[in-house]
């Protein structure tokens, strides 16, 4: 047995004393966080796969696990020889979680899980899987956590204030604004589980999940208190102060799962049952009237307010100055022979933290060379790379916190020579990448209704990549953010669905690809800021501006597959470039993106 093999037999001694026949470890913590702390890791701990969305199933006697298209390749590796059978999820054949689960329970059996790790939606879904099995449904234990004796602590990263400078809007206002949503809806209380929506209302950041500046916590608001659930190591007495200005009144974090038990009879609840956990859902008393409804601070927060639109453009200066100056940097290195993919990674993070303002990086970057970044979600390590030689693609996928906002962005760089067909796919990808750049459309669009801008030219060669092709991303928050996403694939339920309108001020990411297996991978990404047109008969015209800074591959495009649209938008779009980053750089630096932007 290896280490997960053995892992794995001691959650199933575990489930047998439990009278266990199925149990359940999703990929969250105590939120629906989509990113999670170490301590909340029992799905990666336990199977071996390290991917940032994955279900594992453990029965009796095997274990499975679910992952999605960005994930394959990651985890078909990851999972070899563990005794894990890798479920590849949307694939003709293959089960959803809840048809597998159904399939192996037994008539009269047990459902098991922690149930602070699943939604109110999920948990209810069970339920009625459960009924119809006659079976019992046990979420009140951690087995998992019984066997992790070297189990992380919990984070408790110290909390700081976001200043009204750059939140554009202050926590009570924006207090204010979900109380009023609150009384349309007809609720006097408003349980919120999600950390970046509490974060938002509060105006304070934290650092509780890497990457994502969120503070591990709870908020019950009602009509004139709001009720902080928090570990209190991790809030200063200045924090503490600010925040008792606005009426917040701070309580030990585990302690809403008690209070809740206590609200009013004659108050109605309302909450998101995408967010809330199943565990204090139950808690809450059955006979209370709840409304289920998205967070109003969810839809608040993915407009960004004036404020944070225009400190959103300085993010993004201050990120295209330092990969500008990253790329510049890798060409000049790579013909050496001594750049790898991880010494790469922390070299574009040494750009970056340079800035004062920058705090930390927004995700882990993806520095992939060659096949390695035909694995849409690969990252280099310490002991894990591999050499970046003279020739084929280097792909960087990359973004930072800072003060003024969050930034995103791929760019596939030629490192040496390229074929006919690597430059064929690359402008394939740029063309969709272009097109929604440059899309204009009616007030009420939504992702689903552009996807088709940006995949036509794949779709039209029988070519295609196996995920979104944009996400909304947060202010100094998570970098993927709800609730608009651009997927032609319907999500009819769902915070991040994509039946959402695109509004103004929604910042999206722009990020087609292409990866064929074993041999390279392409993506290219910016993030653009939805505005408002004109205004006539017809309608509001809505279009996007562009906030990334940062020249494409000149060396990989090939013209005469671009319209002369496509091909001017793509000129004026390097002229930009150059006029607003380039008298940031030195002098050497300052040539190479000259020659970088240089018409076309």
């Amino acid at each position: 047995m290896n280490v997960n093999q053995e892992r794995i037999a001691k959650l199933q001694q575990e489930m047998q004393l439990a009278g266990i026949d199925v149990y359940l470890v999703p990929t969250a913590d105590f939120h629906q966080s989509e990113y999670v702390g170490d301590y909340f890791k029992a799905r990666a701990w336990l199977s071996g796969f390290t991917g940032s969305a994955g279900t594992l199933i453990v029965t009796k006697n095997e274990a499975r696990l679910w992952t999605d298209g960005r994930y394959f390749i990651q985890a078909g590796k990851q999972l070899a020889g563990t005794g894990v059978t890798l479920m590849k999820m949307g694939e003709e054949g293959v089960p959803t979680v809840e048809e597998f689960i159904e399939e192996v329970l037994p008539q009269k059996g047990c459902l098991g899980c922690d149930g602070r790790t699943i939604s109110v939606a999920e948990g209810r879904k069970y339920e009625e899987l459960l009924e119809k099995k006659e079976g019992t449904f046990k979420c009140q234990d951690d087995l998992a956590g019984k066997i992790w004796s070297d189990r992380p602590q919990m984070s408790k990263e110290p909390v700081y204030i976001l200043d009204v400078k750059y939140a554009g809007e202050t926590r009570e206002e924006k207090i204010a604004r979900v109380r009023r949503e609150m009384e349309e809806a007809g609720a006097q209380i408003h349980v919120i589980s999600s950390l970046d929506d509490i974060v938002w209302l509060l105006n304070i950041r934290g650092n509780d999940i890497e990457y994502n500046p969120v503070v591990l916590s709870y908020v019950i608001l009602t009509m004139d208190q709001v009720h902080f659930y928090v570990q209190e190591e991790a809030v200063s007495s200045k924090v503490r102060e600010e925040l008792e200005k606005a009426g917040v009144v701070l309580h030990p974090y585990f302690q809403v799962y008690e209070d809740v038990k206590k609200l009013e009879d004659s108050q109605k609840v309302m909450l998101e049952d995408l967010c809330t956990n199943y565990s204090l859902y139950k808690n809450i008393p059955q006979k209370r009237e709840i409304i289920f409804r998205p967070n109003p601070a969810a839809i608040f927060k993915g407009n960004k307010n004036p404020v944070e639109m225009e400190n959103l453009k300085v993010a993004h200066i201050k990120d295209a100055r330092a990969m500008c100056r990253f790329i510049y940097w890798l060409k000049k290195n790579v013909p050496g022979g001594d750049v790898t993919e991880y010494s790469a990674s922390l070299e574009s993070k040494k750009f970056r933290m340079e800035d004062p303002d920058c705090l930390d990086l927004s995700f882990e970057t993806i520095c992939a060379y060659g096949p390695n970044a035909a694995m849409c979600h690969y990252a280099p390590t310490e002991t894990d790379y591999a050499k970046v030689e003279p020739k084929g693609f280097f792909l960087i996928d990359s973004g930072g916190q800072y003060w003024q906002g969050t930034t995103d962005i791929t760019r596939t760089i030629a490192v040496g020579e390229l074929t006919r067909e690597q430059k064929e796919h690359f402008t394939l990808v740029l063309q969709g990448h272009i097109r929604l750049a440059m899309a204009k459309f009616q007030e009420g669009c939504s992702g689903a209704n552009l996807d088709v801008l940006v995949r036509g030219p794949l779709w039209a060669r029988g070519l295609d990549f196996n995920h979104g092709t944009g996400h909304g991303v947060g202010y100094l928050l998570n970098v993927h953010e709800g609730p608009q996403n651009i997927n032609w694939k319907i999500r009819a339920n769902g915070r991040r669905g994509n039946a959402t309108p695109l509004e103004e001020g929604m910042l999206t990411s722009d990020e087609p690809g292409l990866y064929l297996e074993g041999r390279y991978g392409i993506r290219t990404e910016n993030l653009l800021l939805c505005k408002k047109a004109e205004k006539n008969g017809y309608g509001q015209f809505m279009e996007f501006e562009t906030v990334t800074l940062v020249p494409y591959e000149r060396e990989a495009i090939l013209p005469e597959m671009l319209t002369r649209e496509e091909l001017e938008w793509l000129n004026d779009y390097h002229r930009r470039v150059y006029d607003t980053i380039g008298p940031m750089l030195i002098e050497e630096e300052r040539e190479w993106l000259k020659e970088a932007t240089a018409e076309i």
